[in-house]
């Protein structure tokens, strides 16, 4: 973990002169007038697979941004089984319970490698007394944490288990950039993400490959039929 001016990320002096944070919306407004109120440097992180970034119930004092990668967020039912609520990728904020002061409400654990920046809460008060459009941000941010919640709720836990599935590569293939091929996470995974369990899910996934729907290498799905997939979300069988 290693300090950064925000300033310096701002200016682009870093290796973060294109990092999502430094143009997104939440911090496009600032000016250079504004770092005279910031006096903590952000941190920056780096998680690979598997590796945690918080744990459900910890009390922290950083706001995080995801520049780079996939994180999962995942809550334990009383049975010890896991499921994944909601994924974050390039420019999502976490986290956003510390700053009502709240525990954090999720494991938030790397499914690729990933790049973070922590950002101190007294940071983003301090510069939302200066600048209350920070604050209106964060509210989109945590109104936009809500919505998605609510998509995972209702997409990935009715329907059959080709639906869900089906439902889920869509999803995941939104989060896909440009042709770059789409992340086949591990069968557990996708499992806890739709309430299946992981048979489940790879034979949903055998059948769909044999359909010609999906064309994978390795972890990777190099191609897919969206059509195809839209076809089996929207089915009533």
């Amino acid at each position: 973990m290693q300090p950064i001016s925000l300033h310096a990320i701002w200016l682009g002096e870093t290796k973060c002169h294109h990092c999502a944070m430094r143009h997104s919306v939440l911090f496009a407004g600032l000016e250079e007038a504004d770092f005279g109120h910031i006096h903590q440097p952000i941190k920056d992180i780096a998680l690979g697979p598997q590796e945690a970034l918080y744990r459900m119930q910890e009390r922290g004092n950083h706001l995080f941004t995801l520049r780079g990668g996939v994180i999962k967020l995942v809550q334990y039912l009383p049975d010890g089984s896991q499921r994944i609520v909601r994924l974050l990728k390039d420019s999502d904020a976490l986290g956003l319970e510390a700053l009502v002061e709240q525990p954090y409400q999720h494991d938030a654990i790397a499914l690729t490698d990933c790049e973070i920046c922590a950002i101190p809460i007294a940071v983003i008060k301090s510069l939302s007394q200066h600048r209350p459009r920070l604050y209106q941000e964060l509210m989109v941010r945590w109104q936009q944490a809500l919505a998605e919640a609510d998509i995972w709720l209702t997409q990935f836990t009715t329907g059959t288990a080709r639906q869900r599935v089906a439902r889920l590569l869509l999803r995941l293939s939104c989060c896909a950039e440009g042709n770059h091929p789409l992340p086949l996470f591990g069968r557990e995974d996708m499992g806890a993400m739709v309430g299946l369990t992981t048979e489940t899910v790879s034979r949903a996934i055998a059948e769909l490959r044999r359909q010609g729907v999906l064309r994978d290498r390795g972890s990777n799905i190099q191609e897919c039929d969206r059509e195809a997939l839209r076809r089996i979300a929207d089915s009533e069988e």
